[in-house]
């Protein structure tokens, strides 16, 4: 004999009997939702920027004792010269080899006023061959002796221009002295597009350094062994080679802290946003101990009233969920986030936005589990007693 089952319009009849409620209900896991879902595309944006930031053809020379941070790096200023002498193999264009001195350095950038803390770049011309990713969508290269600069598509948003070529021609101070943006770059969805770039003789002035940070190398026919008994028998140079997708994938290692960080304080708020719902949901069912009663003398089965009770918690929670998960596409996708090591998009995904989906329907029924039970385990003459 099949389970005798309330009607689906009796939960949806019911939804309206508290509207306030309701909304506090639909708010309540519309927020743990929407959190979790910025927590995943954080970590997704994370993840997909630092993966295509590296190239295994480009080897990274830095100081010996700074492999896990380039920006800690000092190496001779000399150093791009006599690895171009003394290795061959390296990719070229034109009769010129891809051997890029660079300084990696963070400086607080005067913006009206306000003093950002950006990662700012030093390049010559070889830089754009070295990373043959990057290129200028709108505007010039910096060019040298002008102090110019180049700023990174997630960098202008950063700097408070929503569209990016609305920077060029506006003038920065970095450290004292006034740089125009000269153009815009973009490096396919890479770690370089929160990046400023400027030449390298100009940030040597301003920043007063006499050392490079690292010699970044596109190898063609060399191979990236060469490159590490080059440093290792360089010992004057203290020199150490790693390929740039090992150095991004360290990196993605190093920060997977703050991913776990990110996640325990969303878990926590979850958790928070449940006990809220708890109370809720308890007030709901409570005042309707008598009802549940008389259903039971109507002859519905305690398991079929708490599966109508489960359906009423998980419609108020798929609607929280839903307006999130519209929040989540029409507000956030795409919306940049500034953190210590650059700047990442939250990008929402079909997986994200399925988490959300799941997310909504776990809340409702985790939410109408305890409080329904509780509803129910009253005796039908004591239920039938209870006051509304």
């Amino acid at each position: 004999m099949s389970m005798k089952l309330l009607p689906f319009e009796y939960a949806t009849r019911n939804l309206g009997r508290s509207p306030v409620r309701l909304m506090l209900t639909v708010f309540g896991s519309g927020l743990v939702v929407l959190l979790i879902m910025i927590a995943g595309s954080f970590m997704v944006g994370m993840q997909t920027t630092l993966a295509v930031s590296g190239s295994p053809d480009n080897i990274i020379l830095l100081g010996s004792g700074s492999v896990e941070s380039v920006e800690r790096s000092e190496v001779s200023m000399d150093a791009a010269s006599i690895v171009a002498a003394s290795i061959n193999g390296f990719r070229t264009r034109a009769g010129v080899e891809a051997v890029s001195p660079e300084i990696h350095i963070q400086m607080p950038l005067d913006v009206d006023g306000e003093d950002r803390l950006m990662l700012i770049r030093g390049v010559r011309p070889e830089a754009f061959l070295v990373h043959d990713q990057v290129i200028v969508v709108d505007g010039i290269a910096p060019r040298n002796g002008r102090n110019e600069i180049l700023v990174g598509k997630l960098a202008a948003h950063t700097l408070g221009f929503p569209n990016p070529s609305d920077a060029i021609g506006s003038s920065l101070i970095l450290d004292k002295d006034v740089y125009t943006v000269s153009g815009v770059l973009a490096a396919d969805g890479g770690i370089i597009e929160s990046e400023i770039w400027t030449s390298l003789t100009d940030l040597q002035i301003t920043s007063q350094r006499d050392t490079l940070s690292c010699v970044v190398v596109a190898i063609d026919t060399a191979k990236a062994s060469d490159l590490a008994m080059f440093a290792a028998s360089r010992i004057d140079l203290e020199l150490a080679s790693i390929s740039e997708d090992e150095y991004f994938s360290a990196l993605s290692k190093f920060y997977k802290p703050i991913e776990m960080m990110v996640v325990l304080t969303c878990i926590m708020i979850a958790i928070g946003g449940m006990l809220g719902g708890f109370n809720s949901t308890y007030a709901a069912f409570a005042s309707r101990v008598r009802e549940v009663g008389t259903l039971q003398t109507l002859g519905y089965k305690r398991s079929s009233i708490a599966f109508s009770l489960v359906q009423e918690s998980i419609l108020s929670a798929s609607v929280g969920a839903i307006i999130a998960c519209v929040i989540a596409i029409f507000v956030l996708d795409g919306f940049s986030v500034r953190f210590s090591m650059g700047t990442f998009t939250l990008t929402m995904t079909a997986g994200i936005i399925a988490l959300g989906i799941g997310s909504g329907l776990l809340l409702g029924i985790i939410g109408a589990i305890t409080p329904g039970l509780r509803c129910l385990r009253l005796p039908i003459p004591e239920a039938l007693r209870a006051s509304e």
